[in-house]
């Protein structure tokens, strides 16, 4: 462990010249190549690590490597190993910027990662799964005012196309298509994963297609967003931020008379890694799965289903197999 820093709590962030200076120096330089969400990261990361060097005295950028670890230790601290994860990637990407990369693959650092790693595990908590037991359950709880019928459409679009918050706000009227069976596919213009805008086409059932046609039409919305903000005696508004759906979703959680931990577990996630699951209990093809996901690789997937997939495992049908289960 590294003693010459002391390892007290994260301080406050400041804005003095230099910690100035690194982030917007740094921002700038991303700023057209990086999502809005992600410049916003980026800056609230680096300037925590540059708050921390300031008050031990430190540079920030160029840093050495006992600076870079001591950091690492002191966030272990009081940070979610993910959360520590991201700051050494923004911080990384920083020193890449100036040339000095290389001492994010040095020994010292590599050794932090691996304490906290060893002290507090790399399993992350995972989202509540808004599951279809789940969505039937805040769906039928709505009533017949508007913010119902823009609420209950939400939490279908959002299931259906296992979408992200910042995906599901940014929908457009124009991107449902609707098709001659009542069905209707969905153009998501950007995502998390596909900062460049090449866009996906997702699956609406009918049901999902006939709630969002009712929210549109008693909204009276023909174009722009989707989804609009709502307060009481005025119009809707111009979009809904992507930071008031898990809001959404807690209250309609709490409406449908859902446990306190159920509710307070869903996020802007909760969608996606509910019907993630749902494909993995109704026993679809795991390229099915990537395809409705929009997924690259299996690690999300088995990340979402581990607990479903551990009942398909070679232990669990050998057991149905000795008549054990």
């Amino acid at each position: 462990m590294l003693t010459e820093i002391p390892l007290h709590p994260l301080p406050e962030a400041t804005r003095d010249p230099t910690t100035a200076d690194l982030v917007d120096g740094c921002v700038a330089a991303a700023r057209g190549a990086i999502s809005a969400n992600t410049e916003r990261a980026l800056r609230s990361d680096l300037g925590i690590y540059a708050a921390w060097c300031g008050a031990y005295g430190l540079a920030a950028v160029p840093a050495s490597p006992t600076t870079v670890a001591a950091f690492i230790d002191a966030m272990a601290a009081v940070r979610a190993p993910a959360t520590v994860r991201r700051y050494v990637a923004s911080v990384a990407a920083a020193h890449r910027a100036v040339g000095r990369g290389r001492i994010f693959r040095s020994a010292t650092v590599r050794h932090a990662l691996q304490r906290m790693h060893r002290a507090k595990g790399r399993r992350q908590e995972q989202a509540q799964g808004l599951t279809w037991p789940l969505r039937q359950r805040l769906v039928e709880a709505c009533g017949t005012a508007l913010i119902d019928l823009r609420d209950r459409a939400l939490v279908a679009v959002a299931y259906d196309g296992m979408l992200r918050r910042s995906e599901l706000s940014a929908l457009q009227v124009d991107d449902l298509v609707e098709e001659m069976g009542g069905d209707a596919t969905l153009l998501v213009r950007r995502s998390k994963t596909d900062q460049e805008g090449v866009g996906d086409i997702v699956y609406l059932a009918p049901d999902t297609v006939g709630m969002a046609r009712e929210w549109l039409a008693q909204a009276e919305i023909a174009g722009g967003r989707l989804f609009r903000s709502l307060q009481l005696g005025r119009p809707p508004g111009a979009q809904l931020d992507a930071s008031q759906i898990p809001r959404i979703l807690k209250r309609m959680a709490r409406r449908a008379g859902l446990p306190d931990n159920v509710a307070d577990g869903l996020s802007g996630h909760s969608a996606r890694v509910g019907a993630a699951q749902d494909m993995i209990a109704s026993g679809i093809e795991l390229p099915a799965i990537l395809q409705a996901g929009r997924w690259r690789t299996t690690a999300m997937v088995n990340r979402y289903g581990d607990r479903l997939l551990a009942r398909r495992s070679g232990a669990a049908q050998l057991a149905r197999a000795q008549g054990r289960v």
